[in-house]
């Protein structure tokens, strides 16, 4: 993990990075030889990791313009933003909705050096150096609080971000705490790995304990607690590629080989006490 400062005194090459893995899966070219061992080890024990990478990266296409063409969100909080690549959240969400405001989160010193080159001059977008497993300060960022009306609904988006994220840690009550800071019809669209169509894949876990941030695939039930009590947006929580897909895409006749869960949920409205 990142831990602030000189990007070029906190990157270390020669250890991988989820984030620069997860590019080399999806045929990017800022990875590093480590990064490449480490995914050919990931590809050796899940044969399907890059359709995880595909299909993961096709959900936030998906949900992004979902949130901001239907369901009217005109501000985005996108946490583990990870590497550039084609159709970027901004891009996607001011395409369907211009002016749409956009704030990238990562604490990956090489996401936060590409991401800033790309994004420099930009309107209505930034991308800072934070942590999901510090929710508070995610929500009292100064950047954040440039761009992002709290009094007005949000997208929060933490895709393929919560596997790195540990049980002690507890990434329920961490999407909790950051909805708990967002408007009343704030949306999470949230897409997690697990295991549960092909558990002799679990293997893949390993190659990540010596990488930047260990991985932690989980349950479709684990995860459906992650979303518990928000109103779960049509068809709910399925495989990646059931999700919305789009017009005139053929059924995927085993989604399960995508072994990524996808989710897009709503905060709703108080009860009222009378």
């Amino acid at each position: 993990m990142a831990t602030g400062g000189d990007w070029r005194i906190t990157f270390r090459p020669d250890i991988p990075s989820p984030a620069r893995i997860y590019d080399y899966l999806l045929g990017g070219k800022d990875n590093y030889p480590a990064d490449r061992e480490a995914a050919q080890e990931v590809l050796a024990a899940a044969p399907d990791a890059r359709t995880f990478a595909v299909q993961n990266r096709a959900f936030l296409r998906r949900a992004v313009r979902y949130l901001a063409a239907d369901a009217g969100i005109r501000q985005f909080i996108d946490i583990g933003t990870g590497l550039p690549t084609e159709g970027n959240v901004h891009d996607i969400a001011q395409e369907a909705a211009p002016g749409t405001r956009v704030v990238c989160i990562d604490n990956d010193p090489v996401v936060l050096a590409h991401g800033r080159a790309m994004l420099h001059g930009v309107a209505d977008t930034a991308i800072i150096e934070q942590d999901l497993r510090r929710p508070g300060g995610i929500l009292a960022d100064g950047e954040v609080c440039k761009l992002i009306d709290f009094d007005e609904p949000v997208g929060l988006l933490v895709v393929a971000i919560l596997h790195f994220i540990a049980d002690e840690d507890d990434p329920a009550s961490l999407i909790g705490q950051l909805l708990d800071g967002l408007a009343p019809g704030s949306y999470v669209a949230l897409s997690h790995a697990t295991v549960d169509s092909r558990p002799e894949s679990v293997k893949a876990e390993r190659v990540y304990d010596r990488a930047t941030a260990k991985a932690y695939a989980r349950t479709r039930d684990q995860v459906q607690a992650m979303v518990a009590g928000l109103e779960l947006v049509d068809p709910g929580l399925v495989w990646a590629p059931q999700w919305r897909p789009d017009p005139g895409t053929a059924p995927d006749e085993d989604p399960g080989r995508s072994h990524v869960y996808a989710v897009v949920a709503r905060k709703p409205a108080p009860r009222s006490q009378d």
